[in-house]
């Protein structure tokens, strides 16, 4: 049950490594002009994206030491 009984044909494993393909793939369609400008603009918007979001982003994270921007909200007015 733990052994194979029958010899167990390792040729094909050996020569599947020396195996080269004689057929070749077709080569790579070059990129149209207008393929490589929306690549461009796709690559564009999301770094103008990323830079937007840490632009818009910074303020919100920075902490203001001297205290000029602390508001009151109204509820505490007493009104």
């Amino acid at each position: 049950m733990f052994g194979r009984r029958e010899p167990v044909p390792f040729a094909f494993i050996a020569e599947a490594e020396r195996f080269r393909s004689n057929v070749t793939p077709p080569p790579r369609e070059r990129a149209t002009a207008g393929q490589i400008a929306g690549r461009c603009l796709l690559g564009l918007t999301v770094v103008a994206g990323l830079v937007g979001s840490l632009v818009i982003g910074t303020p919100a994270l920075s902490t203001d030491p001297s205290g000029t921007g602390t508001q009151q909200s109204q509820a505490t007015d007493g009104r």
